[in-house]
């Protein structure tokens, strides 16, 4: 499948664009449907309609800027390459997740706890960061700062957005901010972001849905387990990290 030519608008006009638009459109749609110009929100359903407003002004600049490969959107061996590294990370991340003491384990209302996992966490907000985000900042500063920079921001919109962010501790931003920066080497290695858009689906579907965690889960607890998540997932992200320019697949 063959790229779109470049498009007309300046490099860094595009990454302007592609990290405030999206919030625009989160904004409008949640304004629309509940009649608040705010971002988050204590209703689940907000956070769906915001979600969603990013991921569908994400679709429509990657799909006019770059096309669908161009914004990551690849299958075939980027996408089998994609999920065998970001199980991985998944594995990692059960392990060390049996550290924090589940209440039960549970299946209830799986069906649609998993879609909206697979389509608002992990698409939409990796179609904006990993996808139209990722490819502008390539277009600027390379692709290595685009990974870290997409990452950077995919672990901030986990950090405020995600249900499985329970608490505001440092340790708690430093882990989404790492898991962020590995999925976009990850993008970077493979050129493709649905292999990690499936994985982070069902990382957090079996870490928090299944393994119920306490409630109130124990800080202590998770404090351990985001510092050491993220320090495995630090060793991950360096033995990925490009060693030249072929390794990149923008």
């Amino acid at each position: 499948m063959s790229q779109k030519p470049p498009p007309s608008l300046p490099p860094f006009t595009r990454v302007v664009l592609s990290l405030i638009l999206p919030i625009i459109g989160a904004v409008l749609i949640n304004l629309i449907a509940t009649g608040s110009p705010r971002l988050g929100g204590d209703e689940p359903g907000e956070i769906v309609l915001q979600l969603a407003g990013a991921g569908l002004v994400s679709w429509f600049l990657g799909l006019f800027w770059y096309g669908l490969p161009g914004s990551g959107l690849r299958f075939g061996r980027p996408l089998y390459a994609g999920i065998g590294i970001a199980v991985l990370a998944w594995v990692i991340f059960l392990a060390i997740r049996l550290t924090v003491e589940v209440e039960s384990f549970s299946g209830s209302d799986s069906g649609r706890t998993f879609l909206y996992l697979l389509l608002f966490e992990a698409f939409c907000v990796q179609l904006w960061t990993f996808g139209v985000f990722f490819r502008s900042v390539a277009d600027w500063r390379g692709p290595l700062t685009a990974a870290v920079s997409s990452g950077i921001l995919f672990g901030a919109i986990a950090f405020l957005f995600f249900q499985e962010s329970f608490t505001t501790m440092p340790s708690s931003l430093l882990f989404f901010a790492t898991w962020g920066v590995l999925y976009g080497i990850i993008r970077l290695r493979t050129g493709s972001l649905l292999g990690t858009v499936i994985v982070q689906a069902l990382q957090s579907f079996t870490g928090w849905q299944v393994m119920v965690p306490m409630d109130p889960p124990d800080m202590g607890q998770l404090r351990i387990l985001y510092l050491a998540t993220s320090a495995l997932y630090a060793i991950v992200i360096w033995r990925l990290w490009p060693k030249e320019e072929d390794d990149y697949r923008v």
